[in-house]
């Protein structure tokens, strides 16, 4: 089974495909607005690379959230177009578990995936490396650094661009992974989205959303006069 991954979670899109769970190529670009016009192109060269056309794709695999708004709609659109079109499965990936697959940590290690939320807030969950991958300890979360640093174990691994954000809150308590190394990766999501559909775990195309952890601003409550 071929399948593609998409992660527009963050302002780095990145895009992979496997085979079986083979890693066959990914690609990664980095824009600090939208994706809409990047990633249709990067999914392209992904797959060029790897000798394939979209025709190839067997199922497609997508960061769900949370993250940035726009970028996950971004990138669940493309997907659920994709998989319309060609009749395809397609499995939805935590954001944060994939993330935290890349977070180089030994087993054993504490793992915190957690990503700049804005609002001075994180988008945070805490995993214990195995050595079959992050276990998970704790839902996603949106909260406050200072909450979040309470909750790490001393040298836990952070990995996401909160650290890069709030590495003075996070740092003391956490060893910081770099986000210009340390990123949502494609083939990732690709793997992880690979091993849920042979496990039977496709998602409904049609109602699946992105997974926000907080309401959109649009949706948030408003006070005072228009």
């Amino acid at each position: 089974m071929i399948v593609l991954g998409i992660d527009t979670a963050t302002w780095t899109a990145t895009a992979g495909v496997v085979r079986d769970g083979e890693v066959l190529g990914e690609g990664v670009y980095r824009e600090e607005r939208s994706h809409t016009r990047s990633l249709t192109q990067l999914v392209d060269r992904v797959l060029g690379d790897a000798g394939l056309a979209i025709g190839d794709v067997d199922a497609l695999a997508v960061s769900i959230g949370p993250g940035s708004f726009t970028g996950l709609r971004v990138g669940l659109a493309l997907a659920k177009g994709i998989a319309f079109a060609g009749g395809l499965p397609i499995a939805a990936i935590p954001t944060l578990e994939a993330l935290a697959w890349v977070a180089d940590a030994a087993p054993g290690d504490a793992v915190c995936a957690a990503l700049d939320a804005r609002k001075q807030e994180v988008y945070a969950a805490l995993f214990t490396m195995t050595s079959d991958g992050p276990r998970r300890e704790t839902p996603d979360e949106a909260l406050a650094p200072a909450a979040l640093a309470e909750r790490l174990r001393p040298g836990s691994i952070l990995v996401g661009d909160a650290g890069d954000v709030y590495g003075a809150v996070l740092g003391a308590r956490a060893v910081l992974r770099p986000f210009t190394t340390h990123h949502p990766r494609g083939s990732v999501v690709a793997r992880l989205g690979w091993q849920r559909l042979h496990a039977g775990a496709a998602e409904p195309i049609g109602p699946l959303e992105p997974v926000y952890v907080r309401p959109p601003d649009a949706e948030l409550p408003r006070t005072g006069s228009r």
